[in-house]
């Protein structure tokens, strides 16, 4: 019986992008044919089609939001699948979800070819590679607004609501008067919120969560 051949997907949702990781990964590893997907639905369709593909490089966020949930899902019918994330995205914490979610390493799209092409090499060997994104900082940048609930920070919900308003910048006055609750605890709740997130003051905690949008229930 006749195996189909290795090839790897490349998903990107802007096509020019997609082509061009497509070709220079097709220069670093010959042997792998490269299809390109530009929406998430083509990658579980690709695999179905064509078997799971010996490596995903994927960027993290597309047009239609960000991809994590589904590669997680995806990934547990392609187990030995190693994933490269790639996002223009500066934000430390964009390294974090992506490691959490699976993926064996990361690249940013400032960084050079020659970086990609290591880091191709060395997610196929089954080494990790996390790399930063070089002179990231804050300037100019606008952050993707990752979403996370209250209780991934360990919070409780009533900690949550007042940790949304705190980010909004409420004072404890204001947000006693939203809330229906006292000023002495809202006070209360914020101390145990800032100990919780390792933080010393609002600014602080605001700047922790700097590209994280929280969500309520």
């Amino acid at each position: 019986m006749d195996h189909p051949p290795p090839y790897a997907i490349v998903l990107d949702d802007h096509p020019l992008v997609g082509r061009g990781m497509a070709q220079y990964l097709g220069t670093v590893l010959p042997a792998l044919e490269v299809a390109v997907a530009t929406q998430w639905r083509d990658v579980p369709l690709l695999s179905a089609q064509r078997g799971c593909p010996r490596l995903l490089v994927a960027d993290v966020w597309l047009t239609e939001g960000p991809c994590l949930d589904a590669l997680v899902a995806w990934r547990r019918g392609c187990v030995d699948t190693p994933w490269l994330a790639v996002s223009g995205d500066d934000d430390p914490s964009v390294i974090e979800r992506v490691r959490a979610a699976g993926a064996l390493g990361f690249v940013p799209k400032k960084a050079a070819p020659e970086t990609f092409g290591a880091a191709l090499r060395a997610v196929l060997a089954g080494r990790p590679w996390f790399e930063p994104a070089p002179g990231a900082d804050a300037r100019g940048s606008v952050p993707h607004q990752w979403t996370i609930a209250p209780r991934e920070l360990g919070l409780t919900p009533r900690q949550g609501e007042i940790l949304a308003l705190v980010l909004r910048g409420l004072p404890n006055k204001r947000i006693a008067s939203q809330l229906d609750i006292s000023e002495s605890t809202v006070k209360e709740h914020v101390t145990g919120i800032l100990e919780r997130l390792g933080v010393r003051s609002r600014v602080e905690a605001i700047t922790l969560l700097r590209g994280r949008r929280l969500e309520l229930s």
